[in-house]
């Protein structure tokens, strides 16, 4: 946290994009959840809606009376409580909005990927991009050739997915989809969306290169009384141990769980195996060398 840039409150980012954060600063929202109100004219587009902190429903209400201005459409990134537990006071300040989410829940109305959503000033387009989660969903703003990217995509540090074969695959279906700014679900704006998207994709290519490289060198396990070496695989904690041996031990059961998503996806792509009675993996005959 102490790395981060501050940011406002409430800021203009450009002629039709006002980020208001979620009041929410924390160690895996960093700043807080950023919620966008977009547009210039009297009805605008507001993307996610933070958590439900009271502070975020009173900037919104503060904006809104300072634009002349109303919510007549919330386009919800992703199901996550940081993003849509807010809705509720948006309904609260603005009770004629229709709220969209990919995979509604009760009282939403679906996004459907190719949609487009447009105000005075606006014209955005929705994009399936699952990874973080299965529903989530970036938006293309046409008039700027920027991106908002909910949490596929951070202004700082890398992000969380739930699965990695998907979660890469989104990737590059955004990448060179827009030339210009990124707007994050958190963090600051990136100013070229693409560099970014570029960036996610190569750490993840290291740090499935980085498994790779260690498994090729099968542990050696020399049992008293025997005069060969047995051939034993690697757990995910004994790869994390080598591959992040500079980073804290207390840090290490975490960064197993991203060692586990590659490993599952060089799995599904027959480069692994994996013994499910000892937990260990090794190469698979189709791995590349």
């Amino acid at each position: 946290m102490a790395q981060l840039v501050p940011l406002p409150e409430i800021e203009r980012l450009s002629a039709s994009v006002i980020r208001i954060l979620g009041g929410n600063p924390g160690k895996f929202t960093l700043q807080g959840t950023n919620t966008y109100l977009i547009g210039r004219g009297h009805q605008r587009i507001l993307i996610d809606t933070g958590e439900g902190k009271p502070t975020w429903a009173a900037r919104l209400q503060s904006v809104l009376s300072e634009e002349n201005a109303t919510v007549h459409q919330a386009l919800l990134t992703h199901w996550h409580g940081d993003h849509v537990n807010g809705v509720a006071d948006l309904l609260r300040i603005c009770p004629k909005a229709t709220v969209f989410k990919h995979q509604p829940d009760s009282g939403h109305e679906d996004i459907r990927d190719g949609q487009v959503f447009t105000v005075e000033g606006a014209t955005l387009t929705a994009c399936h991009t699952p990874g973080h989660t299965v529903d989530h969903m970036v938006f293309m703003l046409k008039e700027e050739d920027a991106m908002f990217t909910g949490d596929n995509v951070l202004g700082h540090g890398t992000a969380v997915f739930e699965d990695l074969h998907t979660y890469l695959g989104s990737l590059n279906r955004m990448l060179n989809r827009v030339q210009g700014r990124g707007y994050p679900g958190h963090g600051a704006v990136m100013e070229s969306t693409n560099s970014r998207i570029s960036e996610y994709i190569k750490h993840r290519q290291q740090r499935e290169d980085e498994v790779l490289r260690v498994l090729r060198y099968s542990k050696l396990d020399v049992t008293e009384g025997e005069s060969e070496p047995e051939r034993r695989g690697w757990t995910p904690l004994d790869l994390v141990k080598v591959i992040y041996r500079d980073v804290p031990e207390s840090l290490h059961l975490p960064a197993s769980h991203g060692v586990v998503q590659v490993l599952m996806k060089l799995e599904n792509e027959g480069r692994v195996v994996h013994n499910g009675e000892s937990g260990e993996w090794r190469l698979g005959d189709r791995s590349a060398l």
